[in-house]
């Protein structure tokens, strides 16, 4: 399980992207390449990590479904995510 400094540091970074978004793609058209640089580093979408919905785990993402490899196993194996066979592991 993530720390919860861990998750709230993405949290905090999900909103400076979304908050400097138009402001980043205007800067970019222009080509303003110094006024892109003075932006906050967490404002790049880049940083932006991808952690499981339940737990926080970073590694093993799964995009399509949002969870980790882990957490994936164990939900399709007691039937909870729907059109998921246990074929063999």
């Amino acid at each position: 399980m993530a720390k919860e400094s861990m998750k709230a540091r993405e949290v905090r970074r999900a909103k400076l992207v979304a908050r400097y978004a138009a402001k980043r793609k205007a800067l970019k058209e222009e080509g303003d390449w110094v006024a892109l640089q003075k932006l906050p580093l967490n404002s790049n979408p880049v940083r932006l990590h991808n952690r499981c919905k339940l737990t926080g785990r970073p590694k093993g993402y799964m995009r399509a479904f949002g969870l980790s490899r882990i957490n994936f196993r164990e939900m399709a194996s007691k039937g909870l995510i729907p059109g998921i066979k246990k074929a063999s592991w």
